[in-house]
C-alpha cells in the first residue's frame, strides 16, 4: 500500500475510534483536540513515520487551506450586526483593542526572546498567535453556567479574529523578501490581496445569497441542495482570490458575510426555517475537518518540532498564552466594569488552533529565512494550548460560574449579568463533542 494509503488508513482509523467513546469523553477534560493531537504525534515521524510533510504535502495542504476557508466562510456568514453590538462592548473591545494589542505585544516580546528572526518575521510571530479559536476551550464557552455576556463575547471573538488578522499576516509576509507577495510589492499586494480580494467576496458571497433566497422563494431547490450551495460559494469566492493573485482566505470570509446578509436581507415570510441554519452542514463537515486538521497538525508540525525544543521557544508560547493575551484583553476591558474574575476569565480563554496552524504552514510552504525557528514556536504554543486550554476548560468554567451565581445573588449592579439576546446560530464548538441530551 501506498505511503498516502496508509495515511488514510490512519485518520479513518483514529477518526473511529474516538467516535465509539466520543460520549463518554465528552464531559471530561480529555477533548477531540487533544486525542486528535496526540494521535498525530504518534502517526507523524516522531514516532510512527506514517504521515509526513515531505511525502504527503498536497494532501496536507488541501485539507488544511479547505478547512480554514470552509471555517473563514461559515463564521462569517452566520454573524450579523446585532452580534458585535449584543452586550454593548465586549465584542467591540476584544476586536477593536485587544486583537491589535495583541499582534503588537506578540511582535515585541518576540524580540528578545527569538533571537535569530528579523522584524518582519517577529511580526509574522505576533499576527499568526493572535486569533483564537473557541472548539478548543468550548466548554469556556457552552457551559450554561457562564454568564451569556461573557460566552457571547468570546464566541463573537474567535469567529471574526482569524479573519480579521489575514490583513496583517499578508501585509507583514509581503515585507519579507522572496516570499510570494513581496513580488508584487507593496502596492501590489494591497490593491490584489486586500482591495480585489474584498471586492471579489462581495460579489460572489452577496450574488451567491441572493440567487439562493430566489430560487428558494419560488421552491426549486431542496433543502439537501441548500447545505451543498454553501459549499460551492465558499469554494468558488476562495478559488477566485487564489487565481487574481489576491488572497483565497479574505476573499472567503467576506463573502460569508455578504453572502450570509443576503440570506437574511432577502428573507420572504413563509419560509420554513432560519436562513443561518443553510450552514449547518457547512459547519459540522469544517468540524470534521478541524478535527483532522488537527491531527494532521500532530503529525508534520507538532511532533517534529518537539525534537527541537528550547527554552526559548517554550517560554515563548508560555508568554504567548499568558502576557500576549490576557494584558490586552485586561487593557481593552478597562472601565468596562467587569470585574477582575470575569477579566481573568476572558484572558486565559483565548486558545490557538486552526488558523494559526494553516497561516504557519502558508510561511513554511515560502521557505523564508526563519522558517523553521517560526514553525517550531507556532507549533508548540497551539499544542501547548490544545492541552492547557483543553485540561482547564471544565473546571474553570465551573468556578467560574459559581463564582458568578454568588456573586449575582448579593450585588445588583453585577456588568456580568447584562442581557444578551440568543442567536440561532449554531458556531463551531467541536461540534463532534456535545453531548446528547
Amino acid at each position: 500500500m501506498s505511503g498516502g494509503g496508509w495515511t488514510v488508513v490512519a485518520v479513518a482509523g483514529v477518526t473511529a475510534a474516538y467516535a465509539l467513546v466520543s460520549r463518554r469523553l465528552s464531559s471530561t477534560p480529555l477533548s477531540s483536540a487533544i486525542v486528535y493531537v496526540g494521535a498525530g504525534i504518534l502517526i507523524g515521524p516522531a514516532v510512527l513515520d506514517i504521515v509526513d510533510l515531505e511525502h504527503d504535502a498536497a494532501l496536507i495542504t488541501v485539507l488544511l487551506e479547505a478547512t480554514l476557508t470552509l471555517v473563514l466562510f461559515t463564521d462569517a456568514m452566520t454573524v450579523r450586526r446585532r452580534d458585535l453590538a449584543a452586550g454593548g462592548f465586549l465584542p467591540g473591545r476584544l476586536l477593536g483593542i485587544g486583537l491589535p494589542l495583541s499582534i503588537g505585544a506578540g511582535w515585541l516580546l518576540a524580540w528578545p526572546v527569538l533571537p535569530g528572526l528579523t522584524v518582519w518575521e517577529l511580526a509574522l510571530v505576533g499576527a499568526i498567535l493572535a486569533p483564537t479559536d473557541a472548539a478548543l476551550g468550548k466548554t469556556a464557552i457552552s457551559n450554561p453556567r457562564v454568564p451569556a455576556l461573557v460566552r457571547h463575547g468570546l464566541n463573537v471573538e474567535s469567529g471574526l479574529n482569524d479573519g480579521m488578522v489575514l490583513p496583517f499576516f499578508v501585509l507583514f509576509l509581503a515585507a519579507i523578501p522572496g516570499t510570494h507577495y513581496a513580488e508584487e510589492g507593496a502596492a501590489g499586494v494591497f490593491w490584489r490581496a486586500l482591495v480585489l480580494s474584498t471586492v471579489l467576496g462581495l460579489l460572489v458571497g452577496g450574488l451567491g445569497g441572493r440567487l439562493l433566497q430566489w430560487s428558494r422563494a419560488r421552491g426549486w431547490v431542496t433543502r439537501e441542495w441548500r447545505q451543498v450551495y454553501v459549499l460551492a460559494v465558499a469554494a468558488a469566492s476562495y478559488e477566485l482570490g487564489v487565481l487574481t493573485d489576491g488572497s483565497g482566505f479574505i476573499a472567503a470570509w467576506v463573502a460569508g458575510f455578504a453572502f450570509g446578509f443576503a440570506l437574511r436581507r432577502y428573507r420572504s415570510g413563509s419560509e420554513e426555517e432560519h436562513p443561518d441554519r443553510t450552514a449547518e452542514f457547512a459547519e459540522d463537515l469544517g468540524g470534521l475537518l478541524a478535527s483532522l486538521s488537527l491531527l494532521v497538525f500532530g503529525a508534520v508540525l507538532l511532533g517534529p518540532a518537539l525534537e527541537h525544543l528550547s527554552w526559548r521557544i517554550m517560554l515563548y508560547a508560555v508568554l504567548s498564552l499568558t502576557v500576549v493575551r490576557m494584558l490586552p484583553v485586561a487593557l481593552s476591558l478597562a472601565g468596562s466594569g467587569l470585574r477582575l474574575p470575569t477579566v481573568a476569565y476572558i484572558g486565559w480563554f483565548g486558545p490557538r488552533g486552526l488558523a494559526s496552524v494553516v497561516l504557519a504552514l502558508l510561511v513554511v510552504e515560502e521557505h523564508v529565512h526563519g522558517v523553521e525557528l517560526l514553525g517550531n514556536v507556532v507549533a508548540i504554543t497551539v499544542g501547548l494550548s490544545v492541552l492547557l486550554h483543553g485540561v482547564s476548560a471544565v473546571p474553570l468554567a465551573e468556578r467560574y460560574g459559581r463564582w458568578h451565581a454568588r456573586t449575582a445573588a448579593t450585588s445588583r449592579d453585577l456588568r456580568e449579568g447584562t442581557p444578551v439576546p440568543e442567536s440561532p446560530r449554531r458556531r463551531r464548538l467541536g461540534s463532534l463533542d456535545r453531548p446528547e441530551r
